[in-house]
């Protein structure tokens, strides 16, 4: 079993699929077996998204795989994680929720040089078909324009 000092784990899907605004850093609620299956890089959080729920907020659907030398006392694969945020950025993203198509994605989760458990999170708009077939356009035009450049 490897633990790794530096652990990032990102949502790769996440700037292609929503258009991104407003990034936060929150920590989040941790069981014993959680961080230590965390610390190995055994999660996924390219399903996961975050809601409001009795004004807190949770991260649904994340994955921390199970911790190969937990015993009994190993946690639940998928479950509601609670985020810690301070409450005026709590509010804030509650006001932005009440909009149409918005909701709050996570973007990276990593370990902080204090050994904490962070998720860098943001607000997200939904983007359009056309809108994605954009983004490819210029991706290639972008590396097109990059392969004459390196061939002169």
């Amino acid at each position: 079993m490897k633990i790794e000092k530096s652990v990032n784990i990102f949502n790769k899907r996440a700037r292609y699929e929503y258009e991104l605004s407003e990034e936060t850093e929150a920590g989040m609620v941790l069981t014993g077996t959680e961080i230590k299956a965390l610390r190995s890089s055994k999660a996924s959080i390219t399903e996961a998204f975050c809601q409001i729920i009795d004004g807190e907020l949770y991260i649904i659907n994340m994955t921390i795989d199970e911790y190969k030398l937990g015993t009994f006392y190993n946690h639940k694969i998928k479950r509601e994680r609670k985020l810690l945020l301070h409450k005026r950025e709590l509010q804030k993203f509650e006001k932005k929720l009440k909009d149409v198509g918005n909701t709050i994605i996570p973007l990276k989760l990593y370990i902080n040089d204090r050994g904490k458990a962070k998720i860098l999170i943001a607000l997200g708009r939904g983007k359009k078909l056309y809108d994605k077939r954009e983004g490819i356009k210029e991706r290639e035009n972008k590396r097109n324009l990059d392969r004459i450049l390196k061939k002169s």
